[in-house]
């Protein structure tokens, strides 16, 4: 069956949160919606701030443009556009156009009857970002310390971090964002390596079911999550490796100042050594 003969059925009126039947219609595959439109329109405005500070500073080099974020001078407040303005106005866009994203989800969850598991997952994500360009720079009283739109900038301003907390690999919530980072890889590699062998057989073999799958994993390490479980496994490791990266970074500079190698005295000063 083809896929928009399929989605047909699901393309019911209605599950607006806003705007009502104005933009509850389609644009091809895609549902528009009001944060659609919304979305759209911060996504090409912070486009267009990007270009144009792109085109008032020294390069057109891809590798070195940068959307620097205000002077630690002005704080909190707003600064002049070539000052660290334009940064401001694209991450105004960019949260604007994350957000609207959201919840154009949920207008399509509300739509299809479902839960609102989409929308929540992809919320982990928006607050990863926003921990690095509004609460850690709001808890430390500057806009000046989020980080740069660039992509040499950015590295830069990674490094400078991780030397100003002298290791900061020694970030206990580093360390636990790390390892559900490559937890996930690791699970959603091994399901998506399982489903294509199994939809790939060699020639003269049927394509193997969910049956087979879960006996190869049984045989192989003694245990099959199946087929509903691996998907929820990787939304859970997912949604902690955002999580803790927000919390890691939250907690670098607001609650503590020192290198973070000196947090682990605690562990050297256990009763139980020598």
């Amino acid at each position: 069956m083809a896929m928009l003969s399929f989605e047909r059925k699901y393309r019911v009126r209605g599950g607006t949160l806003l705007g009502g039947d104005l933009f509850d219609f389609w644009f091809g595959p895609f549902y528009v919606g009001f944060f659609g439109v919304v979305g759209t329109f911060f996504t090409i405005l912070g486009i267009g701030m990007i270009l144009y500070g792109a085109a008032i500073g020294p390069t057109w080099n891809l590798w070195q443009i940068s959307i620097a974020p205000p002077d630690l001078k002005y704080g909190l407040g707003l600064a002049p556009l070539r000052e660290g303005g334009i940064w401001q106005i694209v991450t105004i866009c960019a949260l604007v156009s994350f957000i609207s994203w959201a919840l154009r989800e949920v207008e399509i969850c509300r739509k299809l009857g479902i839960g609102y598991h989409v929308p929540i997952v992809f919320g982990s994500a928006i607050f990863a970002y926003a921990s690095l360009v509004v609460i850690r720079p709001v808890l430390l009283g500057a806009w000046g310390h989020g980080f740069p739109y660039g992509i040499y900038s950015h590295l830069d301003w990674v490094s400078n971090v991780a030397y100003q907390y002298l290791h900061f690999h020694y970030n206990p919530a580093h360390i636990i964002a790390a390892t559900f980072f490559f937890t996930t890889v690791l699970a959603l590699s091994l399901h998506g390596s399982l489903i294509l062998s199994a939809a790939n057989p060699g020639n003269g073999e049927k394509v193997k079911t969910p049956e087979y799958e879960d006996t190869f994993f049984r045989d192989t390490i003694g245990y099959s999550i199946g087929t509903l479980g691996i998907h929820r496994l990787g939304v859970i490791l997912a949604v902690n490796s955002g999580v803790w990266a927000a919390i890691c970074i939250i907690i670098s500079g607001p609650f503590w100042t020192r290198g973070w190698p000196e947090w682990w005295g605690w562990w050297l000063n256990l009763a139980i050594w020598p």
